[in-house]
């Protein structure tokens, strides 16, 4: 991590977002990189809930033996399977046996959904490095960058990431978990000819981990190092900003 451009966006996030959460990066790597290790959690457990910690500032270093959830599981990259009749358990649910999510009408979707899902090659025998921005070292290398954001703060990093392009759609929604949104879309995107961020945390089950007026915006660190770049002549130093900037402080 390039530490001058870990403290020009320090400085330039307090100038122009005030007290706004500061964001979370991860990133694969075969060592542990100063983090806490994830000790599995009995029971069930959602990644989102446990990255509240990170969000507090403390760096957390998982494996596939800590992932609790085996979505979150597949989601990083740990897993190519998942739980038996997954697709009846995202949909409606087997009678007398197991309870539907309801989340896609059919199990056949389900599967046709599944059958679409790409895969992160990169996990195998790393973990996944989790750390709020101030905590970056040099040997950090985050490869996406993940923001819990209210509307106002979302609406400035909406329109900053399109920035530099006329092309409109520089931000996605895919369907998916919570972890998906923040993990598994924005990474795959890392590789793309013009990489998008991803809007995301509307997952039913994930929104209890997260404050009832937050969202994620996560975006790959090579795009989120050109959006640092243009801050500072972008909408960012109007009038217009400066209201908003204010009303986030307040």
């Amino acid at each position: 991590m390039n530490l001058k451009r870990k403290e020009k966006f320090l400085e330039l996030w307090e100038k122009y977002f005030g007290v706004a959460e500061l964001p979370i990066v991860f990133y694969y790597h075969k060592d542990i990189q100063h983090a806490n290790y994830v000790i599995r959690a009995k029971g069930r457990s959602c990644l989102i809930c446990e990255l509240a910690k990170v969000r507090k500032g403390e760096s957390l270093a998982y494996d596939a033996e800590s992932i609790a959830c085996s979505g979150a599981k597949r989601y990083l990259g740990y897993a190519e399977t998942i739980r038996p009749n997954f697709e009846y358990f995202l949909s409606c649910g087997i009678p007398n046996q197991m309870e539907g999510e309801r989340y896609i009408r059919t199990p056949e979707m389900v599967l046709e959904l599944q059958k679409n899902q790409q895969t992160i090659k990169d996990a195998k025998d790393h973990y996944i490095i989790f750390k709020r921005w101030d905590a970056l070292e040099e040997s950090d290398e985050p490869a996406v960058v993940i923001f819990f954001a209210k509307p106002d703060v979302l609406s400035g990093l909406f329109t900053l990431v399109n920035f530099d392009q006329s092309e409109p759609n520089s931000t996605f929604t895919p369907f998916g978990a919570g972890c998906g949104s923040i993990v598994h879309y924005p990474y795959l995107e890392k590789d793309a000819e013009r990489p998008r961020a991803v809007i995301g945390m509307f997952d039913p089950s994930a929104r209890p981990c997260v404050e009832k007026d937050i969202l994620s915006f996560a975006v790959p660190m090579i795009k989120f190092e050109k959006m640092i770049d243009y801050m500072e002549e972008s909408f960012l130093i109007t009038e217009t900003w400066s209201k908003v900037r204010k009303r986030i402080n307040s």
